[in-house]
């Protein structure tokens, strides 16, 4: 987007480092509060593909901020993998948007937060056509002047493979999405991010089996037997979803294939220090081949942390509020 001016990001002491700027939020809660509870409203929208499972969603309204243009249009925030509308950075995000006069709309995917009692399958990172169904059963009151949707690591590969297909928004943005997903598997196979693995995995075990569907003895059982996230989608998601294995799952949804599809603006933000995505995956990427998409490719930030020195609102947020205005 040419003559836009975003922030720069110098991390804030004492979180340095990409394992501290990831852990910020865990170690002392979320830096602003979070979004109301007064003047929320749950929504539920149904799947098309005849599963019965319907999608939670709060939306918050917002009050004009003084001077703001009346023409801003609905952010839809999708969290990511293991997250849900509780998550402390969509809780951020939303308290953040609320202020500069953007009405929210905080999805909870598939199975996830208050989504669960609602659906007996689970969400994954190339399910776009839920987001599409969501966002084209929105009432039309909500969306006067169109939608914007936002979303954090597993949710913003969905994100951008949705926009790329779809394109039904005015505008897209991620926040450290894993846009190479085999890379990204990979990548928590490392040494150095064996706590991390670990809590995942358990997360994403402990959320399989509380789906009202239930697993079956066979899906219990491989459930059981997986010490990685890479088993977990070898043996859980791809034959529940119909994949091969997990690498047909990675290679049919990772988002980088369909970057060039994007016919939208569209802004991915990404620390090329992040712990659990290989940078190569953005640095790689020849971003001239669209010039609807900025890439924003700090040194530092962490997993979605981003915490910057002089600012409790997280940078990626900051740069948010800049795209958001120009569109």
């Amino acid at each position: 987007m040419p003559g836009v001016t975003y922030p720069e990001f110098v991390p804030r002491f004492p979180w340095r480092g990409p394992d501290l700027q990831t852990l910020r939020n865990v170690l002392r809660g979320p830096a602003l509060p979070a979004a109301p509870i007064e003047g929320r409203k749950e929504l539920l929208f149904s799947m098309r593909d005849g599963s019965n499972d319907r999608l939670a969603g709060l939306h918050f309204t917002a009050e004009a901020a003084p001077g703001s243009p009346g023409d801003r249009p609905l952010v839809v925030v999708v969290h990511g993998l293991g997250g849900s509308s509780d998550s402390a950075y969509i809780q951020v995000t939303t308290a953040h948007l609320l202020g500069l006069g953007y009405a929210v709309l905080q999805l909870n995917l598939r199975g996830a937060g208050a989504s669960r009692p609602h659906c007996e399958s689970q969400y994954h990172a190339g399910r776009s056509r839920d987001l599409h169904d969501v966002l084209s059963a929105l009432p039309s009151d909500l969306t006067p002047n169109g939608v914007v949707v936002v979303g954090y690591s597993l949710g913003g590969n969905m994100v951008l493979k949705y926009t790329a297909e779809f394109g039904e928004v005015r505008g897209a943005a991620s926040i450290s999405a894993p846009i190479d997903l085999e890379a990204a598997s990979y990548r928590f196979l490392d040494t150095r991010n064996r706590v991390y693995h670990a809590h995942l995995l358990v997360g994403m075990k402990q959320e399989m089996q509380s789906t009202p569907g239930g697993l079956t003895e066979d899906e219990q059982k491989r459930l059981e037997a997986a010490r990685t996230i890479l088993d977990f989608d070898e043996h859980i998601v791809a034959p529940r979803n119909g994949f091969t294995g997990a690498k047909d799952y990675y290679d049919q949804n990772h988002a980088r294939q369909f970057l060039g599809d994007i016919q939208v603006p569209a802004l991915l933000m990404h620390a090329l220090d992040d712990p659990w995505i290989p940078a190569s995956m953005y640095t790689d990427y020849a971003w001239s081949r669209n010039p609807r998409l900025e890439a924003l490719l700090p040194r530092g930030g962490g997993h979605v942390g981003f915490h910057g020195r002089g600012d409790r609102v997280p940078w990626h947020d900051r740069c948010l509020e800049v795209f958001l205005a120009r569109l």
